[in-house]
């Protein structure tokens, strides 16, 4: 039987693995320390939310970051269940198949899996001049090992103690518990490639 259509939009996936977990907007809210109006913009897309917040959203829900990513199979899935690969023995994506999310300031974010992986986030990122994963100088603390590699423009992981300057080619590990804020201080998008490994 095929699957229903995954919702379209950011805000719609989010409400829906919500609601598949049985989680109230207000029980969300709490869980991450803001109103349940702002749940609720988020979810009718009149506000969208920063990468530290998708990501504290997701963590909260209990699901991979890809699970909202706008494709991949039904938004209820178990996080370690196995998509069909409907009798083929790879999965695969072309070139402009998979949507981006587009985040506040204009971030993107790309999955590159071509079907969502148990333990595993791998996608893409676009971060225009000017934008961070984080609203001012905030950190971000999440589940997982992050490896990261910069292919074009520049970006900066600031740390608690050390700054990072990442330029096309380098690459980056670290724990995600380790509190960081990504952004791009240069004056051209950067683009960066992430595998987030969860434990």
């Amino acid at each position: 039987m095929d699957e229903p259509d995954a919702p379209a939009s950011l805000g719609a996936r989010l409400r829906a693995v919500r609601e598949s977990r049985g989680l109230s907007a207000s029980a969300l809210a709490r869980a991450l320390g803001i109103s349940a109006s702002a749940v609720s913009q988020i979810e009718r897309d009149v506000m969208q939310p920063s990468v530290s917040r998708l990501i504290a959203i997701t963590d909260a829900l209990g699901v991979p970051l890809a699970t909202v990513f706008g494709d991949g199979g039904p938004v209820d899935a178990e996080p370690n269940s196995v998509a069909s690969l409907a009798g083929h023995d790879f999965a695969l994506t072309r070139a402009g198949q998979a949507p981006a999310v587009e985040l506040t300031g204009g971030v993107l974010f790309r999955r590159l899996s071509p079907l969502p992986t148990p333990g595993v986030d791998f996608f893409e990122s676009t971060y225009p001049p000017g934008t961070a994963a984080t609203p001012d100088a905030e950190r971000i603390r999440h589940e997982g090992h992050e490896i990261g590699t910069v292919l074009s423009g520049e970006l900066t992981i600031d740390f608690d103690d050390e700054r990072v300057v990442l330029r096309a080619g380098d690459a980056i590990s670290y724990e995600c518990s380790r509190p960081h804020r990504i952004h791009n201080a240069g004056t051209a998008p950067a683009v960066a490639t992430w595998l987030i490994v969860h434990p």
